[in-house]
């Protein structure tokens, strides 16, 4: 007779916590979860590994920060510094830049990591918009995606000033002019955010504690909320053979895309590390401790914040006095177009349902050339952001180019009523184009190069048919309504 063997003492931890916490079951359903195998995801997962990157860095350089604003006068290893007086958090920057072992590289990955992280989460959301998988259900997961960006642009705006550097100083004096152009509240917000007058003794304090604990804990909330909803509305995926709204055609989480994205992990990771220490980014001790008698030439913001700042140098110093109050609409007008840009962003899953009165889910991604429309909106508002970001280096363009920088100014005011009309228009024929091409290819099949000459003399080239696989991918999606032509009885389109 065969005596039953114990369970080992694995098992036995296994089925305790299974028994308290049903971690058998929550595993069975999820680590087997189906992922679609495309390189457009990877954006997310870049996003997701520089925040992590982000976190980590933050950790070790709060470790040698001092975020206070007190003056002392700095003796360390950079000579050209030395004897001059200067904020405590400016010495400690300088300090993980020269003393503390790795803290230079540290700096810099934590600064390429950021980039990163927004360059990331900017594209992954175009990628969204241009293929339409925001719709329903997901709507909310797009709102989730749009505050971590708004979140990340002022994240990257308080860790950028924090340093208390001549260039980062002069960043926060374009802050402080932006408060006070608010009608009534101004000076208030502005007095209120310094400390007192500008500026102030406590602002590197405050940014400190949002940059280090409020919104990174807010984001963190966000990251999680967004990967919970993914798992539960299930990945999208493009259109393809065997591929529905009710399915995921693609590999399981454990152990095949578990094991991709631990390695993808370490990639983004080395490729963060390597640009940090190849390509030195915010050198600030070449710019010198901050002073309010003083700007730093050629200031210019992070390449995130730089269309904002582009609002602000192409718009005329205009100004107006109403009731006693001095409006100063140059700066008033695009701190209110600035958010409005990126409101656009966020709404626009709504407005697009109302608009075309789509209550159904998707799961399905739409190939950018079927939506025309929402493809040119997508292009229209990049190129308007890029044409902006120029403005905010107008002066670094006026002198590459030896122009004159009124020149510059007013080709971008031009710039930003016309290129945007042009792109959307353009992008809109080209969408329009290649729906015609991949019509004629479903029809008539893919062009061969082989010319064939017939019985009766004429020359025509061979097409091969397509597969069934390619006709499905090329038809394999509803006509909007934005595109459908009523035409006359008879005349066929």
């Amino acid at each position: 007779m065969r005596t039953r063997e114990l369970p080992g003492r694995g098992e036995r931890v296994a089925d305790w916590f299974d028994g308290r916490l049903g971690v058998h079951t929550l595993g069975r359903k999820y680590l087997r979860k189906v992922f679609p195998d495309h390189w457009s995801f990877l954006l997310g997962e870049i996003c997701l590994y520089s925040f992590v990157v982000l976190i980590l860095t933050g950790v070790y350089l709060t470790l040698f920060f001092h975020p206070s604003m007190n003056e002392v006068t700095y003796h360390g290893s950079y000579v050209p510094l030395n004897g001059v007086r200067m904020s405590e958090a400016y010495a400690s920057t300088l300090d993980i830049s020269f003393d503390v072992r790795g803290g230079l590289l540290m700096r810099q990955v934590h600064h390429w990591a950021a980039l990163v992280f927004i360059a990331g989460m900017l594209t992954h959301m175009m990628r969204h918009f241009f293929t339409g998988s925001f719709r329903r259900p997901r709507e909310v997961n797009w709102v989730f995606g749009w505050s971590l960006l708004l979140l990340a642009l002022f994240e990257g705006l308080f860790g950028y000033s924090l340093p208390d550097d001549l260039l980062s100083g002069t960043g926060m004096r374009f802050v402080n002019g932006a408060l006070l152009s608010v009608p009534v509240v101004g000076t208030y917000l502005s007095m209120f955010l310094f400390g007192g007058e500008y500026p102030g003794h406590d602002i590197v304090a405050r940014f400190y504690s949002l940059h280090i604990l409020v919104i990174p804990g807010i984001m963190a909330a966000l990251v999680v909320a967004h990967l919970i909803l993914v798992v539960y509305h299930k990945h999208t995926q493009f259109a393809g053979p065997g591929r529905t709204e009710r399915n995921v055609v693609g590999t399981p989480f454990m152990p095949v895309y578990l094991a991709k994205a631990g390695g993808f992990f370490f990639l983004v990771f080395g490729a963060l590390a390597l640009m940090a220490a190849v390509a030195s980014i915010n050198p600030v001790w070449s710019y010198g401790p901050y002073r309010a008698d003083q700007v730093s030439t050629g200031a210019q913001p992070d390449w995130y914040l730089g269309f904002a700042e582009g609002l602000v140098r192409i718009m005329p110093g205009w100004e107006i006095t109403l009731w006693g109050h001095t409006l100063v609409l140059g700066v008033l007008i695009p701190i209110v177009v600035f958010p409005l840009l990126l409101v656009l962003i966020g709404v626009y899953p709504f407005v697009e349902a109302r608009v075309t009165g789509d209550k159904g889910e998707h799961h399905l991604l739409d190939r950018p050339r079927n939506r025309p429309v929402r493809t040119g909106i997508g292009a229209a508002w990049i190129s308007l952001y890029l044409v902006l970001l120029a403005g905010g280096g107008n002066d670094i363009v006026a002198t590459r180019l030896h122009l004159s920088i009124n020149t510059v100014t007013w080709a971008i005011r031009i710039a930003v009523l016309v290129v945007p009309v042009a792109v959307f228009v353009i992008t809109r024929r080209i969408c329009l184009g290649l729906q015609l091409q991949d019509r004629d290819r479903a029809l008539h099949g893919r062009e061969t190069g082989v010319i064939k000459r017939l019985p009766h003399g004429e020359y025509v080239e061979v097409h091969e048919p397509l597969s069934q696989a390619q006709l499905h991918t090329l038809t394999a999606h509803q006509r909007p309504g934005e595109l459908v032509r009523h035409e006359p009885p008879g005349n066929p389109r």
